[in-house]
């Protein structure tokens, strides 16, 4: 099964960067790159994606309120959203989910890397498809997703 990706992110050289990543990897695609929020939630339901690697801070539309259309829209129930962002101070998007400090986000997701032997984010979320941990269709193990909660 191929796990089709879309990227968000006002960068072309970040979204350069993770459509490196994703292609190398067998199993993923990148299907689709929106510049803004309001591109990713077109092509979220044009492009027909698993995942979509959503940036916070982009022009007009912010991929918070893109992944909130995305996540209320009944025709994309099946597609994850994974929110990043290159702000150290957005880990308070993840600590406030989580209810817990934005360092102490920060340093699990650190040590998470250091003890799978990742360089990055990206890699995680490669290793967490690869590991069967997370799958498309479904929310995260033991709790529902804050941003695409189960019906």
């Amino acid at each position: 099964m191929t796990i089709r990706v879309l990227l968000a992110d006002d960068q072309t050289l970040i979204r350069a960067g993770f459509k490196m990543i994703i292609d190398s990897e067998p199993g993923f695609e990148v299907v689709g790159e929106a510049v803004d929020g309001r591109e990713a939630v077109d092509l979220a339901r044009t492009a027909r994606a698993d995942v979509i690697l959503m940036d916070i801070r982009m022009p007009g539309m912010d991929g918070l309120e893109a992944t909130r259309r995305i996540g209320a829209d009944e025709r994309l129930a099946g597609v994850r959203v994974l929110v990043l962002t290159t702000f150290e101070n957005d880990d308070d998007d993840i600590a406030g989910w989580l209810h817990l400090s934005p360092l102490t986000a920060k340093t699990h997701v650190n040590r998470a890397m250091t003890k799978l032997d990742v360089r990055d984010r990206a890699q995680l979320v490669v290793l967490a498809y690869r590991s069967g941990l997370v799958r498309p269709g479904e929310g995260l193990p033991g709790r529902d997703s804050p941003v695409n909660p189960r019906p």
